[in-house]
């Protein structure tokens, strides 16, 4: 009967024993060992500490003082009064580390210095000055951010100025909060008047006069320059002694009234901006586009819109008491024939015309309570022009000058007053709005065909009978 050894697990536990006890000859504390580097103080077990220029903290440690590590002595300086007691002081904004190790080397404790401005008086004066106000200044470096809220932008914006008087203006960062923020409701009535006089006479002449080889040919044409063209030609002929004579009389005397009226109304937040504009854009050339890959190249007109008509921009600020201040543009501008230019596109016989704009702008910034106006009058303005073409020598006759010049009169005067009304509103609930067409409704066939009209009102509850049709103009709806 034959018998098996175990050989292979003989020789697998000779080789797990020779690996424990090592090789022979080899000590076990002979290999080398990888050194241990351990992290004694750092950030991680530090504890953050804010110091003002110049202040100071004490601190009782739990063990006896031997060493002390001051990462910059510049920003932030370390005392031992005794064995377990240490001052810290802030020498100038900046950020530092302070450690505190026993005899051992071991930490102790440590401490992550930021030093900022000292910031304990505008504190104590924001508290005084604002009491209902929730303002917090904190630094950051040598600079103040400013955080919380403010009972209206007044005092947010006064927190603001004495940071910087005490920091600086780029130094100051305002993140302060207006609680509840106040909304403004601007009324504005916008009225100009214009008004236009042109005059124009002027004779034109054409015939000869004379007999024989004593012949004068006349051929005059005066322009009218003020205005650039005429405004009513009428024609006569005149016979005279010797040859006939034609002569063109030009006269006009054009007078004329334009009258703007704006009355936008306009909400804003307090401190935001809002704009309004009644108007248009007309277009004007803004370059040519070509495509030279092409040949010839292809060319095309750009094309900008300007706008004009009446414009608002106004931001409110809503201050103590009701008050507001705020800043008002106004703009009223309209398309004037004066100072046109007329231009031909490249490789086109189109020519475009590009008018001209009349602005007159006010812009000014007031303080007034909530309902009260302000009206900015008195921007009167009024030009004259008056121009006398002809034929020098012969313009200058008495009586007889006239056959031989024209005269241009041109006379505009224009007055516009702005009234702002600000108001300090609340929200309202939707059934106490009215639109402009509350009650609207369109008239039947037969009122349509056989009275004329064009609407008929329901009406408004218990005011007036629905049963009724209505008779009468309404508002803007009809004249």
């Amino acid at each position: 009967m034959m018998r098996w050894t175990p050989i292979r697990s003989m020789k697998l536990a000779a080789l797990v024993a020779t690996a424990a006890l090592g090789a022979p000859g080899v000590s076990p504390a002979a290999e080398p060992r990888t050194p241990v580097i351990q992290v004694v103080g750092s950030e991680a077990s530090s504890r953050q500490v804010n110091l003002g220029v110049g202040k100071a903290v004490v601190v009782d440690l739990p063990a006896d003082i031997k060493d002390v590590l001051v990462a910059d002595p510049t920003i932030a300086n370390a005392v031992v009064r005794s064995s377990r007691r240490a001052y810290m002081i802030g020498v100038k904004a900046g950020q530092t580390s302070i450690f505190y190790f026993d005899s051992d080397g071991r930490q102790i404790a440590g401490f992550d210095i930021a030093v900022t401005r000292d910031l304990n008086g505008l504190r104590a004066a924001l508290k005084q000055m604002f009491p209902h106000s929730d303002i917090r200044a904190e630094g950051l470096g040598d600079g103040v951010v400013l955080s919380g809220l403010a009972v209206n932008q007044l005092e947010a914006q006064q927190a603001f100025d004495m940071a910087v008087r005490l920091a600086g203006e780029n130094k100051v960062t305002n993140n302060i909060g207006i609680r509840g923020r106040d909304q403004v409701m601007l009324k504005v009535t916008v009225a100009e008047v214009q008004r236009d006089i042109i005059k124009q006479l002027g004779i034109n002449l054409s015939g000869t006069i004379g007999a024989g080889s004593s012949v004068v040919t006349l051929n005059t044409q005066n322009p009218f320059t003020a205005t650039g063209q005429n405004l009513s030609p009428s024609s006569g002929v005149a016979q005279g002694v010797f040859r006939s004579i034609t002569a063109t009389l030009n006269a006009m005397d054009r007078a004329g009234v334009i009258r703007t009226l704006a009355e936008p109304s306009l909400t804003a937040i307090s401190g935001e901006t809002a704009t309004f504009i009644a108007g248009g854009e007309f277009p004007i050339p803004n370059g040519l586009s070509c495509d030279t890959t092409r040949s010839p190249p292809i060319c095309q007109q750009q094309i900008e819109f300007k706008k004009f008509g009446v414009s608002l921009a106004f931001t409110p600020v809503v201050l103590s008491e009701g008050r507001i201040s705020m800043k008002v543009q106004t703009e009223v501008s309209d398309l004037s024939t004066d100072n046109a230019i007329t231009l031909t596109v490249p490789g086109s016989t189109t020519a475009s015309t590009i008018p001209s704009i009349r602005t007159r702008r006010a812009e000014t910034v007031v303080e007034i309570p909530s309902g009260g106006s302000i009206a900015m009058a008195g921007m009167i303005q009024e030009s004259t022009k008056q121009q006398l073409n002809g034929i020098p020598g012969l313009m200058q006759l008495p009586i007889l000058g006239t056959l031989f010049k024209s005269r241009d009169y041109v006379n505009r005067q224009t007055e516009l007053m702005i009234l702002v009304t600000p108001y300090v509103v609340r929200a309202v609930a939707q059934k106490d709005l009215s639109r402009p067409d509350d009650g609207f409704a369109d008239a039947p066939d037969s009122s349509s065909i056989l009275l004329g009209r064009l609407n008929k009102i329901y009406g408004i509850p218990d005011k007036v009978d629905p049963r009724k049709i209505y008779h009468g103009n309404v508002g803007f709806i009809l004249d």
